[in-house]
């Protein structure tokens, strides 16, 4: 019987996971009246999610299990904890920093300090990749501003520093 490595047990569940959101999104209602469904924008990003899967689950199955890996010598602490975990700890305490500032800041400034921030935090302080860290802040959020401002005519919301102008 052959082992799966778990970057395929994960893309298997992944798949189930949007098989389910799609068949969910067949139950949203219909309205009567506008030329756009309700769940072609959901059924979009699923379809989208699915590939990406089919991907990382081809890509997965290629690779195949990796040979055992030799456990460590070294006790278990804390520090080495926090350590191996940092960029998860990174993404989780910025994303609550960001959430918390988000009625100040707004969606544009507080997006903005947000990718910026993680990017660096999880990539490096390097002076030449702050340049570069910006221009991604920048053209996501801005991107991202834009579509929803002007596209969809959403607005996203300004915080209190914007919310002025």
């Amino acid at each position: 019987m052959t082992r799966m490595n778990r970057d395929t047990v994960i893309a298997i569940v992944l798949l189930t996971a949007w098989g389910v959101l799609l068949a969910a999104s067949f139950e949203i209602r219909e309205p009567d009246y506008g030329v756009l469904s309700p769940a072609t924008w959901p059924r979009v990003i699923i379809a989208i999610l699915i590939v990406l899967t089919l991907i990382y689950l081809v890509q997965s199955i290629r690779e195949g299990v990796p040979e055992a890996v030799p456990e460590e010598d070294s006790p278990w602490s804390i520090a080495g904890f926090l350590a191996y975990w940092r960029n998860i700890f990174w993404v989780y305490a910025l994303f609550l920093v960001y959430l918390l500032t988000m009625p100040y800041l707004g969606m544009l400034i507080g997006g903005l300090a947000f990718v910026f921030l993680l990017l660096n935090a999880l990539g490096g302080w390097q002076p030449k990749q702050l340049v570069l860290h910006a221009i991604i802040a920048l053209v996501t959020v801005g991107g991202m501003w834009v579509l929803f401002t002007f596209g969809l005519r959403v607005m996203l919301p300004p915080g209190e520093i914007l919310g002025y102008f």
